[in-house]
């Protein structure tokens, strides 16, 4: 009987730590990248408005370059849907809708999976002429876990894991502006 309760006392302990220490544990992410292209800000909005050319320097996009793709609505407008299937876990399942554009300075997303898992987050472009042939673009990502899924964040590093692709991508679309 004293072993049972021993072992049951180590359970609760078990549960409840995280449970409790989740309470104390941020619940927002952010997470953005910047680079400086030399390209005029309206060539660079005008190109990363069209999620299809996303293929083209996203780091998602070369992990799996024979996913399904779909696409609803029109490109570069708010409301188009562009959805992706994958049979890689790192790419999965999933959809980015645009939310929001104003005109050569900020878009929003909406970026949803369903696989491997399920989340919505808010991404965001924004962008900065620093000269007439220069912008700065911030490439973003804004996201709220609730209790107690919030205890993951002592587990993954969504700083390096996002931000690091984000990077990559950014790297991709300056060498691809500045040809």
């Amino acid at each position: 009987m004293k072993i049972l309760k021993t072992i049951g006392i180590i359970l609760f302990l078990i549960i409840a730590i995280p449970l409790i220490a989740a309470l104390f544990t941020k619940k927002d992410v952010h997470v953005s990248r910047e680079i400086t292209i030399e390209q005029p800000k309206k060539v660079v909005f005008d190109y990363m408005k069209y999620l299809k050319n996303q293929h083209n320097y996203s780091k998602w996009d070369s992990i799996d370059p024979n996913m399904e793709r779909n696409y609803s609505g029109t490109d570069g407008e708010v409301g188009f849907i562009y959805s992706w299937k994958s049979d890689d876990p790192q790419v999965g399942i999933g959809e980015q809708e645009i939310l929001a554009i104003d005109d050569a300075n900020r878009i929003e997303y909406a970026l949803r999976f369903t696989e491997p898992f399920k989340g919505e987050s808010l991404v965001y472009l924004e962008f900065e002429a620093l000269s007439s042939n220069k912008t700065k673009v911030i490439w973003g990502f804004d996201e709220t876990y609730d209790y107690p899924k919030n205890i993951l964040l002592w587990f993954f590093d969504l700083d390096k894991m996002i931000g690091d692709d984000f990077g990559i991508g950014l790297n991709n679309l300056k060498e691809i502006m500045e040809k």
